[in-house]
């Protein structure tokens, strides 16, 4: 006969070097940062591509397309990025990484060798950026598990800090590097990436190695179509929402819009349903058992909610209003927002590796609550600022929100990734990918939402006053007056003159060259739209600030604590047990050196007897696990190495566990998943 036993719990795989996080961490925050530079790089370029292919932006029919090349690289990645996830835990991270950067490269030069003109350029790119939003949801969904895999968690709030500070920062500086290239050659906006794609995917293939257990499992395939569908139809909903319909502004009203919102809710609840049923679910919703996860998860959300919308109003703001009216060409100003948007983009990169730090000192609670409370104060300030602003005050505001976003973001990934089972990281990660860029798309069509409300009640009336007064006879100005505002903001999200071709050469011969020269020159229609803007403007960030105001309160019900340690394999984090706190033991109890939850194979809460042995080999506690598979030890106060022995109870119970704990004065926080037994033949 011969035996074959799996280890009760396995250790981690060994890394490969103590030099390894940082090859782990370079390589993530280029992927990390290319990924969503690309999110934003098309928003300063649209200009340049629509007329590349020949296709005009204002026309009502390609309204469609200029959103999906906005929107559909957001949708694609928020609903991918769980699935892959889950798929990088069972196949290995860094191999659906390095998949993720070779997909995203071919597609990038696929998008650089676009030849199509008219309608059918349009939809070439749109598919190529889908296409490429694929191997974005790849990279995005196993960079934060790969780095928490690497780092140990004394430094995984720097670590992760550093990365989301990129991600953040990466969306900021495409606008930077899409004014640069666009002027150039509108294809350059997709050729940057290529040798970056190529140098990243040859870097992660030669030297990031797996460093977690692989988890069997199979693909949960009904989950992942419910999901999917559900997702992608209200997500496709609130793109057409914003859209107008009928005689109405926006078509919130529309069958269609209604259809997608409706069913979209409820083929998401039918997925939920179906992962509280399946044994390999794609998203793991017994992690909302652990307090810290789910309060951060919540955070993250509306951060994103408050945030994700802030580009596209201060890009309509700059480049359709401030920047013309103090004497920018029209040619030049996707340039200079991208360059006006550096203190933002400042604040971040500062904040986000030292919040990182300090969170891993004394706790991710207080940062990433002050780092809401701030940007909440930061967007109520700037809804005050004038339309025409002294630049000083903006640039003062915006560091101060790229200083307070980068506060919270650190500590707030730090926090979430720490409070997860090492076998679900990735999908974890997934998870909180998936809140974060949903989010943004949701924020878009809401910002969207409240800036066309806004315009709907003032401009006609601006707009009819505004032409009148030029000249422009009174028929003629009525029916521009009634055109749907989104074609207006639009106008404004492109740095673009509508006036003129609203007007056409007939009218403006009309009413003399100097008139025509003023009408279609840089002041006239920046001047015009102002006030108007400034309505929608207002309830925009009053809107962001209330999301990041209850974020700052949902960051407060993080129960993690610092000093989190790694031993045996096995994560293990003070303070909290999965939906309950045991750190504090009460009054005249014995102080908790170890505390935790015992599981079955199937991850069902296991009962087991708990003993705690010092290095000596003497017993220093032992215990039984309660109904939900927990458990608490003491070590009478005394520091030092452990061994905690888990010994399963009942028939045909699983394997025994034993794993070592290294105890300083802290609580310390041990999941395990216990083993099958043996297999003899």
């Amino acid at each position: 006969m011969t035996a074959r036993a799996d280890a009760a719990v396995a250790p981690a795989v060994a890394h490969p070097g103590p030099r390894y996080k940082w090859i782990a961490l370079t390589n993530t925050t280029l992927g990390v940062l290319i990924v969503t530079i690309n999110m934003s790089i098309l928003l300063i370029a649209l200009p340049d591509i629509f007329r590349g292919i020949a296709l005009d932006p204002l026309r009502p029919e390609n309204i469609s397309y200029l959103l999906w090349l906005i929107m559909g690289y957001l949708v694609v990645t928020a609903v991918l990025v769980v699935t892959f996830g889950r798929v990088g835990d069972m196949f290995g991270r860094t191999r659906m990484y390095t998949l993720g950067f070779a997909v995203f490269t071919v597609f990038s030069i696929l998008l650089a060798v676009t030849w199509l003109k008219g309608d059918a350029g349009a939809i070439w790119l749109i598919s190529m950026r889908v296409l490429q939003g694929i191997g974005g949801a790849l990279l995005l969904a196993n960079s934060t598990a790969i780095l928490t895999d690497a780092f140990p968690t004394h430094q995984r709030g720097l670590a992760l800090g550093i990365n989301s500070i990129a991600a953040i920062a990466g969306s900021f500086l495409g606008l930077i590097i899409g004014g640069v290239l666009a002027p150039v050659a509108w294809h350059l906006v997709f050729v940057v990436s290529v040798p970056i794609g190529v140098g990243g995917t040859i870097w992660a293939w030669a030297k990031l190695r797996e460093t977690s257990e692989r988890h069997e499992g199979r693909i949960d395939w009904w989950g992942n179509v419910t999901f999917a569908v559900g997702l992608v139809a209200v997500l496709m909903g609130i793109t057409y929402g914003i859209q107008p319909y009928g005689g109405h502004v926006m078509g919130w009203t529309s069958p269609t819009v209604l259809v997608c919102l409706i069913g979209g809710v409820v083929v998401l609840a039918v997925f939920v349903a179906i992962e509280r049923r399946v044994p390999h679910p794609m998203f793991h919703l017994s992690l909302f058992g652990i307090r810290s996860f789910t309060a951060g998860n919540i955070a993250n959300l509306l951060s994103a909610l408050g945030r994700g919308g802030l580009q596209f109003i201060l890009i309509i703001w700059l480049q359709g209003i401030w920047l013309p009216r103090h004497g920018y060409d029209y040619e030049s100003t996707p340039l200079w927002a991208g360059i006006y948007m550096v203190p933002l983009t400042i604040g971040f990169l500062v904040a986000g590796p030292l919040s990182g730090v300090l969170s891993d000192r004394h706790g991710a609670r207080w940062y990433a609550a002050g780092g809401m409370l701030v940007a909440a104060v930061s967007f109520l300030l700037m809804g005050f600022l004038p339309v025409d602003f002294p630049y000083y005050l903006f640039a003062i505001l915006l560091a101060v929100n790229g200083l307070a976003m980068g506060l919270f973001s650190s500590p707030n990934r730090a926090s979430i990734m720490n409070s997860v089972p090492a076998r679900q990281r990735g999908a974890a990660a997934g998870m909180t990918a998936t809140f974060q860029n949903g989010a943004t798309v949701l924020s878009i069509g809401i910002f969207f939402s409240m800036l066309i409300l806004g315009l709907a009640s003032t401009l006609p009336a601006a707009l009819f006053h505004g032409l009148t007064g030029q000249g422009v006879p009174a028929d003629v100005a009525g029916r521009i007056a009634e055109l749907p505002p989104v074609s207006t903001l639009f106008a404004a999200l492109l740095g673009y003159n509508p006036i003129e071709t609203l007007l056409g050469p007939g009218v403006l011969s009309q009413v003399g060259p100097q008139q025509a020269g003023f009408l279609t020159g840089r002041s006239f229609f920046p001047e015009l739209i102002s006030g108007p803007f400034a309505d929608g403007l207002f309830l925009a960030l009053g809107f962001a600030a209330v999301c990041c105001l209850v974020a700052a309160i949902a960051s407060l019900f993080d129960s993690a604590k610092p000093s989190v340690r790694e031993a045996g394999g096995v994560e293990m984090a003070p303070g909290e047990a999965l939906g309950e706190d045991r750190s504090d033991p009460g009054p005249g109890a014995r102080p908790v050196a170890v505390a935790g939850r015992i599981l079955a194979p199937d991850e069902a809460p296991a009962a087991a007897v708990l003993t705690l042995v010092d290095a000596h080999g003497y017993e220093a506690d032992r215990a039984e696990t309660d109904d939900e598979g927990r458990f608490a030890l003491s070590a009478g106060g005394r520091s030092g190495d452990y061994l905690v022995i888990a010994t399963p109870r009942g028939r045909g119970a699983a394997a025994p566990s034993a794993t070592r704990v290294t105890v300083d004065g802290s609580p310390v926080h041990v999941d395990v998943v216990l083993r099958e037994r043996a297999a003899v033949r």
